[in-house]
């Protein structure tokens, strides 16, 4: 990776892994001008994931599309977009943990969601579940 500065090389000088979230932390430091910045890398799920339909066609995975479904169950919390953030990343860490080929099926994603939001909220868990019937 290039300095954000000035454009010259990078090196790693401490590297974490966040498995919640799927993500990997680095702090990273200049070589030209020594400047230190961190920086976190995640997977591009658009095009690592995807969604099998049941009449065939498969269409990319849309972390906004579950995070608006997800807003929509929470929205009587008070703090509801953080809820919601929080939820889709642990959703979609599942969804990743338990995925055994790139293409999932929208059930197995409902599925997943409503047993995370029955962990979370049974309220929020019904609303989910009256939106998303099977």
């Amino acid at each position: 990776m290039i300095c954000i500065y000035c454009g010259n090389k990078t090196q790693v000088t401490n590297s974490r892994i966040q498995k919640r979230l799927n993500r990997i932390w680095r702090r990273r430091r200049c070589l030209v001008c020594n400047a230190i910045f961190t920086t976190e890398e995640m997977a591009d799920l658009r095009t690592s994931l995807s969604v099998r339909c049941a009449n065939g066609p498969v269409a990319p995975f849309s972390r906004d599309k579950l995070f608006i479904s997800i807003l929509r169950s929470v929205g009587h919390r008070t703090s509801s977009i953080d809820d919601a953030g929080a939820l889709t990343a642990t959703v979609i860490a599942i969804l990743l943990h338990d995925a055994t080929t790139a293409a999932i099926g929208p059930a197995d994603i409902i599925r997943t969601v409503l047993a995370t939001l029955h962990r979370f909220d049974n309220v929020a868990a019904v609303q989910y579940q009256a939106y998303h019937r099977q």
